[in-house]
């Protein structure tokens, strides 16, 4: 009888009744539990099979946490496997042809990085100082102090960028990202770069040098390693999450307030509070965007909405209340997946409408 109402449950035909005898028999035993998501497993992927792409095939962890929505409670642990092939998202390409990564010279000028750019960039004294390609720029050699100035990059929602920087170092650039940073680094100075938005950082390197990411109102100040910063004007922290070496963070206005990381660790500023706290984290969820990947472990939708917005230049309104409360854990190919594959993946647990007008989406509850 169990499994009768087992499937009437996962077609979305059992009472309620029947769904309350079902979560109390899965409550009782551990061995009940594993037996029920096995079935759910089983289920989800042979209601799938027919619309599975062979090359590509993201999986998603869906888990829910809020006690409230009981009823989604065991419903939210399957493994989705969702095809992508047969799935499209058409946006308007007059809002994303309008949006092109931005070079600001030190002289004022600026220039667009398009697919055919392939340009050098000189000084004003006509030295040529860099190497200008679609998908990357690289600087090279260093200048007496006085000399030293500053170029701004700037990657609208939607694109991504790398840039070698004149000492060596690499910096991944992620959507909606500004970074400022010296043409080329002084002799004999700190190597400052000013960061909005979000960026992969594998330093040179230079125990005579240190190098410092403003960002916000902290600093975050190494010698030579590997770190992701999130520094988005619209989030109320900003993260640094160490992969290899050591990092130091700190207030800008109080550099004794201040913590040294370790690798896998996270270090979090609070805006409001001031304070700044610790935590071990798996760094990779946090560099997964540099690969090409939307990780997330326990995220809520809210977090993922912004994400989602900010990877594929869209605009997300969300007016259904439960998917707000959602947290879920898993990994998308970004190269594979469109929007809208995402928001099918994620209305097979949580059910939910959704319209599309241009780029913006709209989330809205089933009748």
């Amino acid at each position: 009888m169990i499994t009768e109402i087992i499937y009437k449950y996962f077609s979305n035909e059992a009472s309620e009744q029947e769904v309350q005898t079902l979560f109390e028999w899965i409550d009782a035993s551990e061995e009940n539990k594993k037996h029920f998501i096995s079935l759910k497993k089983t289920w989800a992927i042979s209601g799938l099979s027919e619309d599975l792409s062979n090359n590509s095939v993201p999986v998603i962890s869906i888990q829910p946490k809020n006690k409230v929505f009981h009823y989604l409670k065991y419903a939210a642990v399957i493994l989705v496997v969702f095809g992508l092939g047969k799935l499209a998202f058409d946006f308007s390409q007059k809002a994303k042809s309008s949006k092109e990564i931005v070079l600001e010279l030190a002289n004022g000028r600026s220039e667009f990085i398009t697919k055919n750019n392939h340009t050098q960039i000189k000084n004003s004294n006509g030295d040529l100082i860099a190497k200008k390609f679609p998908n990357q720029i690289i600087y090279f050699g260093k200048v007496q102090d006085q000399e030293v100035v500053y170029n701004t990059l700037k990657v609208p929602y939607g694109k991504k960028f790398k840039l070698t920087l004149s000492d060596g170092t690499v910096v991944s650039l992620n959507s909606g990202t500004t970074l400022k940073y010296p043409e080329q680094f002084g002799i004999n100075s700190k190597r400052n770069v000013y960061l909005t938005g979000e960026a992969f950082f594998e330093v040179t390197k230079d125990k005579e040098h240190p190098f410092i990411v403003n960002a916000n109102q902290v600093d975050i100040e190494v010698l030579g390693t590997k770190f992701n910063v999130s520094a988005y004007p619209e989030n109320p922290t900003v993260n640094g999450t160490l992969v290899e070496g050591s990092i130091e963070m700190y207030e800008v206005e109080n550099k004794l307030n201040a913590v040294l990381l370790k690798p896998n660790q996270m270090a979090t500023w609070q805006n409001n509070s001031k304070k700044i706290t610790t935590k071990e984290v798996d760094p990779a969820f946090f560099s997964a965007w540099t690969k090409g990947e939307l990780a997330f472990k326990d995220t809520p939708f809210s977090t993922i909405a912004k994400i989602i917005q900010r990877t594929y230049d869209v605009e997300i309104i969300n007016e259904n209340a439960v998917l707000a409360r959602q947290n879920f854990t898993g990994t998308i190919k970004i190269s594979e997946s469109s929007v809208e594959n995402i928001l099918e993946l994620l209305k097979r647990d949580t059910p939910f409408n959704y319209s599309i007008k241009e780029n913006t989406i709209t989330i809205t509850n089933l009748p």
